[in-house]
């Protein structure tokens, strides 16, 4: 299927709508704070579209409608526990409202104060290589499902733009997102978020209505049950999930959301503490809709295409051939939507890590004016990488585990430290030199096991990758408890 003229028109308004609109807040910016956390001044309603905008990229829709294709309704167990972990930290203020009272701008410069300057340094190591990683698959990822749903360069196989349509395609939503993202910081993020939360809504509601509406959900059912059985509704009865799926991603999820950098800058750039906390509470539901709603699409294709289509797949493909002109436009700018507010979310969030803890050594005495030109290169640069790194040269192998190892090796050491600076007197340098050694040394271990072909089969028959990640999180733990206790205590003898 080819983009035609009206749902192409409905994508480039979109887009210069989103330019305009970020570039118009770009003299409100005129110190760092401003740049990195909106100056503080987050309101609740704001909060809840851009950290909605921002948690819900391409990559997760694709993730999400694969897990509905696979697992049928028991996919959307991941973000039912990240519900769950958002209304509980939302309402009990546990991790986040110390956090938020620090005055901080990174997690790292909140470990310095309890850990040393050694330590923030490490964590923000550790959280940029994470970040950096995740992301640079998530480019290519959406730029696959873009192009396969609008059917770009279809018609003209031999021509430069049917061979690169990928590449350039990306590079120029790239670029967009770039420019507003180095000129506005946070400000820019905050306000082009609140719009594509509007488009990317409106789009998912709609396609998500006509679904009901013409293929049913009863038909929906039905396919779980054909083609999954009971473990389609249950995921303790899937034999690819069970409970160690269950305990994992539960770990996963509330470590996320008390330490994944792009959620917390949301709590960071709040008036305050309780601010943060609502913002937290009432997005909760979304965290199961961007599951759901996705899944419900990869369902309708395990429909319509069969077990034995591609799981990756199956869904863009549904896609293309099932929505009406004007409807596919919609949903192509819902999704250029979800990804510019990831993108760009997510590239601030890594250049305050950089420019605040990696660079803190070296900017003492910055003026202003320095610390906003070093910020806004650090975005372009880390937009160049993202384009090199994951478009021009893609990355070989298994793309999700990958994704799985990089993500627990940040947040398992990550959470640790942050429940640990806040609620355990005891903790020092060395419980979290130990546990952001063992946070990254256990799921990579997994991985190099699982990939040698001496022991991957047993690897994946008797450890898998959800015992390896619970592994981690217990072993960041006792690393913490173990380091900070063999510790001598200032002044003592040894």
């Amino acid at each position: 299927m080819r983009l035609s003229l009206v749902d192409g028109s409905i994508v480039a308004l979109y887009l210069l709508a989103t330019l305009a609109a970020g570039l118009l807040v770009r003299r409100y910016v005129s110190k760092v704070e401003d740049f990195l956390v909106a100056g503080r001044q987050m309101d609740v309603h704001l909060g809840i579209a851009s950290l909605a905008a921002t948690e819900f990229g391409i990559v997760t829709c694709v993730y999400a409608a694969q897990n509905g294709f696979r697992y049928g309704f028991a996919g959307a167990t991941p973000g039912i526990l990240m519900a769950l972990a958002m209304l509980v930290v939302g309402y009990t203020g546990f991790g986040i409202r110390p956090l938020r009272e620090a005055g901080v701008m990174t997690l790292p410069e909140l470990f310095e104060h309890r850990f040393g300057p050694r330590v923030r340094w490490a964590s923000g190591v550790v959280i940029v290589l994470g970040g950096l990683l995740n992301m640079g698959v998530f480019l290519r990822t959406g730029g696959e499902f873009l192009v396969e749903v609008a059917g770009l360069g279809a018609a003209d196989p031999g021509s430069f733009f049917s061979t690169h349509r990928l590449e350039i395609v990306m590079t120029v939503l790239l670029a967009i997102v770039v420019l507003y993202t180095a000129l506005g910081g946070m400000l820019s993020v905050l306000v082009t978020d609140f719009v594509q939360f509007v488009v990317m809504s409106g789009g998912l509601l709609a396609v998500s209505l006509l679904l009901l509406a013409q293929v049913g959900w009863g038909a929906l059912v039905d396919a779980v049950e054909v083609h999954r059985g009971a473990a389609g509704f249950d995921p303790l009865a899937h034999p690819e999930m069970g409970w160690p799926y269950v305990l994992f991603n539960a770990c996963l999820n509330l470590a996320t959301v008390l330490t994944w950098q792009t959620a917390i800058q949301r709590v960071m750039s709040a008036r305050d503490a309780r601010t943060g906390q609502q913002v937290y509470v009432r997005s909760a539901f979304f965290f199961v809709a961007r599951f759901l709603v996705p899944g419900l699409w990869g369902i309708a294709a395990l429909a319509a295409l069969g077990p034995e289509a591609d799981s990756l797949r199956a869904m863009p493909q549904w896609l293309g051939a099932f929505l009406p002109v004007g409807l596919l436009g919609l949903l192509l700018a819902a999704m250029l939507a979800a990804d510019m507010s990831t993108d760009s979310s997510y590239m601030l969030s890594w250049a305050s890590v950089i420019y605040n803890d990696l660079l803190g050594p070296w900017r003492r005495g910055w003026s202003e004016r320095k610390g906003l030109l070093w910020n806004r290169a650090l975005v372009a640069a880390i937009g160049a990488f993202l384009l090199f790194y994951g478009l021009w040269y893609p990355l070989k192998g298994d793309l999700w585990t990958y994704l799985g190892v990089t993500g627990t090796i940040y947040l398992a050491s990550m959470s640790t430290l942050l429940l640990a600076c806040c609620y355990w007197p005891r903790a020092n340098d060395w419980g979290a030199a130990a546990a952001i050694v063992l946070g990254a040394a256990i799921p990579v271990a997994w991985l190099v096991v699982e990939q040698l072909p001496a022991t991957g089969e047993w690897a994946r028959a008797h450890v898998g990758p959800y015992w390896s990640g619970l592994a981690a999180y217990a072993g960041s733990a006792l690393g913490m408890v173990f380091g900070s206790l063999v510790k001598p205590a200032p002044g003592s003898v040894r």
